[in-house]
């Protein structure tokens, strides 16, 4: 059994788009999550290539000027895509920074929450629009700029409706307390919206293994 100094996120700074902070502030809430150091770029930039890079570089040199190991919460797949460069990517940013620092293996932000095969069982063939609690807590920020006609050319093609993938009961608080912007929310989506609760043990995985890898790093061959 690891001792608790070897799963203790003290000594790591994280480095995150702020749509994750629901998840990541009950993390630290419940003790899991014990970094001093948490850095946040503004939620909705996967459509803004060029602020996103800027923002999370500027991140991650401010979280490796409060501790020399970095975590970076981004997925490697859908989160950055430069059109006007193509061969450049998320991969590349994170190799650039330098030693001590690792991002988490996942595409996007429901992938850390749940895997692609949970999510084709849920979806049952069905095409689904997958969200977090950060795209309703944050939900002017990730739609800016979108208007009606975006939003009827993509969302009612996703046959299954919405789904949001909730590790925190943020769904259900959210339906309680504030049931009319649910359903403005569906009525602006042209879709249903639901939540599917999940554990944060895939999140908390995906975290464990990049802590175990900056500490092999550091020890050396």
């Amino acid at each position: 059994m690891e001792s608790e100094s070897s799963t203790s996120f003290a000594d790591v700074a994280i480095v995150a788009c702020g749509t994750l902070s629901p998840e990541l502030n009950y993390l630290r809430e419940i003790g899991f999550l014990d970094s001093r150091h948490i850095f946040y770029t503004r939620p909705g930039l996967h459509e803004r290539p060029k602020e996103l890079e800027a923002q999370l570089i500027s991140r991650i040199t401010q979280a490796k000027e409060a501790t020399g190991k970095v975590i970076v919460c981004y997925g490697g797949k859908f989160c950055y895509i430069n059109v006007d460069e193509p061969g450049r990517n998320m991969k590349k940013i994170i190799a650039e920074q330098g030693p001590g620092v690792v991002r988490i293996e996942a595409t996007h932000c429901v992938d850390m929450l749940i895997s692609e095969q949970d999510r084709e069982k849920v979806a049952q063939g069905e095409k689904i629009w997958w969200m977090t609690p950060g795209w309703i807590k944050f939900r002017h920020e990730v739609f800016r700029g979108w208007d009606k006609g975006l939003a009827n050319e993509n969302f009612p093609r996703h046959t299954g409706g919405a789904i949001v993938v909730d590790g925190i009961g943020y769904y259900d608080r959210y339906v309680a307390e504030q049931p009319e912007d649910l359903l403005e929310y569906s009525d602006w989506m042209g879709i249903p919206i639901q939540g599917h609760s999940v554990s944060l043990d895939r999140f908390k995985s995906l975290l464990l293994d990049q802590l175990n890898r900056l500490k092999a790093e550091a020890e050396g061959p």
